[in-house]
């Protein structure tokens, strides 16, 4: 039987939270955010001083569920949130064993939406995830608990966020069929990398912005400064002449990999954003027009984090690896503002929120 509601607060917890940026989606969209878990350590400043909300230091995998029922208000909709690491499905995910190894995060998840019985469920991952058993097995496990499931792979500029990226969210509600959210931008409006940090400071490679230490960009070895002075918005290291050419590319294996050693263009929006996005030759990276890969903050805005969260404590210093993969790793903010404009709906038209 599903718990009788009166309009309330819509309470959720954010498991996997790191940074924050599901649980910021979710709290500018209205909802409650009250805990989030992850066993980071590094994500506990962000989360909290940017989000009124607790973190908790835990491994999901070796959670007590009463310890999660204990976190939820007694009163209120309860929300299960969470993106289980995406690395075991992606493709970026090498070695079957590593794989394997890894599946068990996402079952961990159904074991704790199994025991706590919140009254929806939100899961996001990469889209690789449905062609592995293990989703279709949280699929039916939901079901057979009486949930309502849906689930579509989304395009991120479609819902504000200014690159390409496509994720796969489920919604789960034991009130009845729920929506997926619904698109609120098309191609002509879609926000580019040019809105989006356009107006940030010029800095040059190796330097960082003295009001902001988020603003900063790698260094560049002289060949590659000379790469990307050589490089366009839409071009390719095929561009460039061939002294510039690395050794690997000039193998006739290179020859697939063009999608390195790239600038962004300006009035589009920007590739998907990668834990490695700091570097001028892991991706279309490259900043539009200034010489060196975009900054750390800049691969935040892209994310769709607002332009002052914070990454870490004032005197703390992170490696651009260390806050490249926070950054990377996160749901960006406007996907789970999406998200969470979708759950309010359904429980509004449930009358049981307010």
């Amino acid at each position: 039987m599903v718990r009788k509601q009166t309009a309330a607060r819509i309470n959720v917890v954010d498991l996997f939270c790191g940074v924050g940026g599901l649980t910021k989606g979710l709290t500018n969209a209205g909802l409650n955010v009250v805990a989030g878990i992850d066993v980071d350590p590094d994500c506990e400043y962000p989360f909290t001083a940017n989000n009124r909300a607790a973190f908790h230091l835990r491994d999901v995998a070796e959670l007590d569920c009463s310890f999660v029922q204990s976190l939820f208000p007694e009163d209120g909709v309860r929300v299960l949130a969470g993106c289980a690491p995406c690395q075991p499905f992606s493709r970026y995910g090498r070695g079957a064993a590593n794989r394997r190894s890894r599946w068990s995060l996402l079952q961990d998840f159904a074991r704790i939406a199994g025991e706590v019985r919140p009254d929806v469920i939100t899961m996001e991952n990469v889209p690789e995830v449905l062609q592995h058993e293990v989703f279709d097995e949280f699929v039916l496990s939901l079901q057979s608990a009486d949930y309502s499931v849906q689930h579509n792979v989304l395009y991120c500029p479609e819902f504000g966020v200014p690159q390409q990226r496509k994720r796969l969210v489920l919604l789960a509600s034991r009130f009845g069929p729920i929506q997926m959210p619904k698109p609120t931008y098309a191609p002509l409006n879609f926000k580019t990398v040019r809105d989006t940090i356009g107006e940030l400071p010029k800095i040059s490679a190796g330097e960082s912005d003295p009001r902001d230490g988020i603003h900063r960009a790698c260094k560049l070895s002289d060949i590659n400064l000379k790469r990307i002075s050589a490089s366009t918005p839409g071009g390719t290291w095929r561009d460039w002449p061939e002294e510039l050419r690395a050794e690997c590319h000039r193998a006739d294996s290179g020859e697939t990999y063009p999608s390195v050693y790239g600038r962004m263009h300006w009035d589009a929006p920007a590739p998907t954003v990668t834990t490695q996005f700091f570097g001028f030759g892991n991706g279309r990276f490259g900043h539009p027009e200034q010489n060196r890969a975009i900054s750390l903050r800049e691969g935040a805005m892209i994310q769709s984090f607002p332009k002052g969260y914070k990454f870490h404590a004032p005197r703390q210093r992170l490696s651009a690896q260390r806050l490249g993969k926070l950054i990377g790793n996160a749901v960006p903010v406007k996907l789970g503002e999406a998200i969470g404009r979708a759950i309010k709906k359904h429980l509004s038209q449930q009358g049981l929120c307010r």
